[in-house]
């Protein structure tokens, strides 16, 4: 309110009373001095009063909320439903021109603000997750799997006759099929079982890189965060044979900034040796609707080549939601839901050993996973894919969503390229298991609910592997 308004406000009702009514939007408007200012996560979260009232600060300045504006071009953030323009707080321009999603809207300085703010905030949570070193991100409107499809892309104007991607195998459809989406051979160098782990047996990378040729590989893709019993990439030791070998070294880090063993893995890979780009999802890590990832980089100039590469503008809805969410969090609720999750971690791991071993099962040995977490079945009669099938499929009907039954025998298909077992990130890994995540915003609650479900469910699979009469599967729970 600026003094003008003020003074007319003091005509009508005493100026005692608009004082208090100015001092108090003097409180939202600091906030939003200090935001612009520092461009960093504030410490404590702010109110949905401020934050909506930063919005809606930013929408005025958007051209298609102009009073009286006339817009005569093809694109003009015209939104025909009144609802919808709520729900996007009539930001309706998206972010960045054709030539760039990072660039400035002559038409739309409020989602240019909007898009500038929600990056660098966006680097000030993968540095305060443990990343120090990133120098630049940016939010893109696609999921990890196409946002690793733009990295690679804009490394092959810088490596143009590479045809290579090698990529140690995770059994996971995206990051594989960007590769082929990108126009690149995936060269698969299968794990290492060591114990009950799959880890990365980087004496093979370095020996199809040997056999190709470096110079015709594109670049290396690993993977931070995995289901078990897969484990994070050995990040140190590839980033260094990257670095040794010229090849560029892109990391597939889908939910790792919510792991600080993941971002130290990061962190170090790039210190030791070669990093160029690591990806992750705005949902995974921050809670968020799907459909936003934040590519980020320890090259400022690398990272401004990849938003150059986005073809068009982009929809402003994922850097909307990423923003409103830090905003709220502030630093201390994003710790405060890191150290959450560390603890819900453990709390899963020891409620899933007891689980297990009640019914003469075991916690699969996967120390080096710090998020997922897995149980043989081998004795709960789940020895095929039909019977792993149906547990899954119990505990879906029982409102358990989020775990994997992996059997020994099931042959996936995917862009030309057969892979054996598929599931279990290995040709022959000796058990069938389960899995379950304990990822960001996992609560007591969810881990007791999922135990006491499990609990009942491997009970009747077991009953009825004793007495194969009795069907039990599919039933209530009793």
């Amino acid at each position: 309110m600026n003094g003008e308004i003020q003074q007319l406000c003091e005509k009508l009702v005493p100026g005692s009373y608009v004082g208090q009514g100015v001092q108090a939007r003097q409180i939202h408007e600091s906030k939003i001095r200090y935001l612009l200012q520092h461009r960093k996560l504030p410490e404590e979260g702010w109110s949905d009063q401020t934050i909506e009232l930063l919005l809606q600060e930013l929408a005025v300045m958007d051209s298609n909320n102009f009073m009286g504006n006339c817009g005569v071009g093809e694109r003009e953030a015209r939104i025909a439903s009144g609802l919808v323009a709520r729900r996007h707080y009539r930001l309706g321009h998206g972010i960045g021109r054709s030539g760039d999603i990072s660039a400035i809207q002559p038409k739309a300085a409020g989602s240019s603000v909007l898009m500038k703010l929600t990056n660098s905030l966006a680097l000030d949570v993968i540095r305060l997750s443990g990343i120090q070193s990133a120098a630049g991100c940016f939010v893109v409107p696609m999921a990890t799997g196409m946002s690793l499809v733009l990295c690679m892309s804009t490394l092959r104007l810088r490596r143009p006759n590479a045809k290579y991607v090698i990529w140690p195998r995770i059994d996971q459809k995206s990051c594989f099929k960007s590769i082929i989406t990108a126009g690149f051979q995936p060269l698969v160098i299968e794990n290492r079982l060591v114990g009950d782990e799959l880890q990365t047996d980087v004496a093979a990378i370095r020996e199809k890189m040997a056999e190709v040729g470096s110079e015709n590989v594109l670049c290396v893709m690993s993977t931070t965060s995995c289901f078990t019993p897969r484990v994070p990439d050995s990040l140190e030791e590839i980033g260094k044979l990257c670095k040794e070998q010229d090849v560029p070294h892109v990391v597939n880090n889908a939910y790792g900034v919510q792991s600080s063993k993941c971002c130290h893995l990061i962190q170090q890979a790039a210190r030791v040796g070669r990093v160029d780009a690591f990806v992750q999802s705005t949902d995974k890590n921050f809670m968020v609707p799907v459909g936003g990832a934040v590519i980020a980089g320890f090259d400022k100039k690398f990272v401004e080549e990849i938003s150059k590469t986005y073809p068009g503008r982009a929809s402003a809805s994922p850097s909307l939601d990423l923003l409103i969410t830090l905003l709220s969090l502030g630093v201390a609720g994003y710790k405060q839901l890191l150290g959450d999750r560390k603890q819900m971690y453990m709390y899963l791991a020891d409620c899933l050993k007891l689980c297990a071993e009640k019914h003469g099962e075991r916690l699969l040995d996967t120390r080096h996973n710090p998020i997922s977490l897995g149980i043989s079945l081998s004795i709960s009669g789940a020895t095929d894919s039909k019977t792993a099938t149906e547990i899954g499929s119990m505990l879906f009907t029982r409102f358990v969503s989020g775990t994997r039954v992996v059997a020994p025998g099931k042959n996936n298909t995917i862009g030309g390229f057969t892979f054996n077992n598929y599931g279990a990130h290995h040709d022959s890994y000796p058990c069938t298991y389960l899995t379950a995540a304990a990822a960001i915003g996992m609560t007591k609650q969810d881990v007791d609910t999922f135990i006491t479900r499990l609990d009942k469910v491997l009970s009747k699979c077991k009953t009825s592997t004793d007495n194969p009469k009795e069907n039990g599967h599919g039933g209530s729970d009793s």
